[in-house]
């Protein structure tokens, strides 16, 4: 039995933000790059597919089969660098990147979403204890959650406050007023 609204006004109520999780917590960080690196990687997954079914067809047309085995090791590392580096590279290039970070305030706890090797989400649940700062700035590691590195990009934090207690910074002795007046 299906009951029909049809010009009433319905109005839904709720407690929860639409930025929350259940599973998660609160939303505080979403990354502005998720579907480009999705698009990137899918992208490069799909040419060395391609390449993959195509190397025997390529191989019978062109006869390369019957060159000279230097001739044929330049064609197998050329195609094999395209078909299986290049996804491997962009893949530990961006598996670190975080799509979405939620905070959950009752355990103190983040949880990472990025995406894993075969592009689907993956969860990393850490303690903000377990955020460690790399003492050389990295080019694709902001901070590392256990052992695992993340990147994110600072400016795209709504609140800072929660990017300065995700960092540590809001417990650092260097910034307070009362030790900087004494």
């Amino acid at each position: 039995q299906v009951t029909s609204f049809q010009g009433v006004a319905v109005r839904s109520l709720s407690t929860s933000s639409p930025h929350d999780h259940p599973e998660h917590g609160r939303l505080v960080y979403k990354g502005n790059l998720a579907k480009t690196v999705l698009g990137v990687k899918f992208f490069s997954y799909s040419t060395s597919i391609f390449n993959l079914f195509m190397m025997p067809y390529i191989m019978l047309k062109s006869g390369i089969g019957m060159e000279s085995l230097l001739v044929q090791a330049a064609f197998y590392g050329l195609i094999g660098v395209f078909t299986f580096v290049t996804p491997v590279t962009l893949h530990i290039l961006t598996k670190g990147y975080v799509i979405r970070l939620y905070y959950k305030d009752e355990v103190d706890t983040y949880t990472a979403i990025t995406y894993n090797a075969i592009l689907a989400e993956k969860a990393t649940v850490f303690h903000q204890k377990d955020v460690k700062i790399p003492d050389i700035t990295k080019m694709f590691t902001t901070f590392y959650a256990k052992t695992k590195s993340m990147l994110v990009n600072p400016t795209l934090f709504p609140n800072p406050q929660d990017y300065n207690h995700l960092m540590g910074y809001d417990k650092s002795s260097f910034f307070k007023l009362e030790e900087l007046e004494e």
